[in-house]
């Protein structure tokens, strides 16, 4: 259905986000801003090499599973709108498939020891949305399988999915103001460092990717009203990736061991993080 590849995507993509990330450090550095930090650099760029190598061993058997259920399409959308139309549903489905899953990343137990790596980071700059969880491949797996399901062509989820990661790039920012108009759709700048505060009314808060409107639609949005303080509510201290990557996995296995039963391991495993879980402090 597309001649556009992954590859085309990265080619395009790559360039770009080494452009603007090369642009924020002179601005910052000629501004005598430090948002960049060397041991927290280091530290993301080990997540994100773990990140990668699971997601390069995945991605193929999940293009495979994708192919497999769209055998078992329950709309054929190729045979009822344009190629166009198809692409635009896919980024929207996309979208709001994300913000279940990063909403659940952050209210679920098991799926926050995943994704509390990424909030792991005190500073914001572009670098930081490169700081992935090495099993955030893994995790997001059984969310999008309904979208070959649903008819959506298993190519396009794919390159669809690689451009929106790329926008989520651009949210990591302190560089970029409000965007006016913008703001009221897109996940700007503005809305994503609220999501990475661990201020009081900015925890739990804006999850979008590329759109703000499931937030505004489902009240979990919260506009950037004061200074952010980034990390998490007690930051882990440390720069270890491997440290960061099992904390959550040892604080939980120690919380299931300390239960009285079965039912208590499992809202330990299963329930909503508390304020020590959420903040990392394990």
């Amino acid at each position: 259905m597309t001649d556009l590849t992954i590859a085309d995507v990265y080619a395009v993509g790559v360039p770009i986000v080494l452009v603007i990330i090369l642009i924020e450090v002179l601005v910052t550095n000629w501004r005598n801003q430090s948002f960049y930090k060397r041991e927290d650099t280091l530290c993301t760029a080990g997540l994100l090499a773990g990140n990668i190598a699971i997601g390069l061993v995945l991605r193929g058997g999940t293009l495979a599973l994708h192919a497999y259920l769209y055998q078992f399409r329950i709309i054929n959308l190729e045979a009822i709108v344009p190629v166009w139309a198809i692409w635009l549903l896919t980024f929207v489905l996309i979208d709001l498939i994300f913000y279940c899953y990063h909403r659940m990343c952050h209210r679920v137990i098991f799926l926050w020891a995943v994704h509390m790596s990424h909030h792991s980071s005190e500073e914001m700059n572009f670098f930081v949305s490169f700081r992935q969880a090495w099993f955030g491949p893994i995790s997001k797996i059984p969310f999008f399988l309904c979208l070959p399901v649903a008819g959506l062509d298993p190519t396009i989820i794919a390159v669809a999915g690689v451009i929106s990661t790329l926008w989520g790039i651009a949210g990591h920012t302190q560089i970029i103001g409000n965007l006016g108009p913008l703001e009221m759709i897109f996940n700007t700048p503005s809305h994503h460092r609220v999501h990475h505060g661990s201020n009081d009314q900015y925890i739990d808060k804006n999850y979008g990717n590329l759109l703000i409107v499931w937030d505004r639609l489902f009240g979990t949005f919260e506009p950037e009203n004061e200074p952010v303080k980034y990390g998490l509510v007690n930051n882990v201290e440390t720069f270890d990736p491997v440290k960061i990557t099992f904390m959550g996995w040892v604080a939980m296995a120690e919380d299931v061991k300390s239960c009285a039963g079965p039912r208590e391991a499992l809202k330990k495993v299963f329930g909503p993080p508390n304020t020590r879980a959420r903040g990392g402090s394990f």
